[in-house]
């Protein structure tokens, strides 16, 4: 039994090819190295991961796809 609330969620988004559809709109997009430029990786739970924006500091989340990596739609930890 999983204590994770959002995991059937993100199987759905996952299994649906969500994120491949939200690159395709996506304003901005990192690959690994960008990222890795950009943004300290503090966890993942796909297709989400967790950063901080190393230019400010900000907290927040960025989706990505597997194959091909991309990272994108980067949204602000508001807590």
């Amino acid at each position: 039994m999983s204590n994770d609330e959002t995991e059937e969620v993100r199987r759905t988004m996952i299994a649906l090819g969500t994120p491949q559809q939200n690159l395709e709109k996506a304003a901005e997009k990192w690959n690994t190295d960008q990222l890795r430029e950009q943004f300290e990786v503090v966890g993942f739970l796909a297709p989400f991961v967790a950063v901080v924006r190393k230019s400010d500091g900000v907290k927040g989340t960025l989706e990505f796809t597997h194959m091909p990596r991309w990272y994108f739609n980067f949204v602000k930890d508001d807590k």
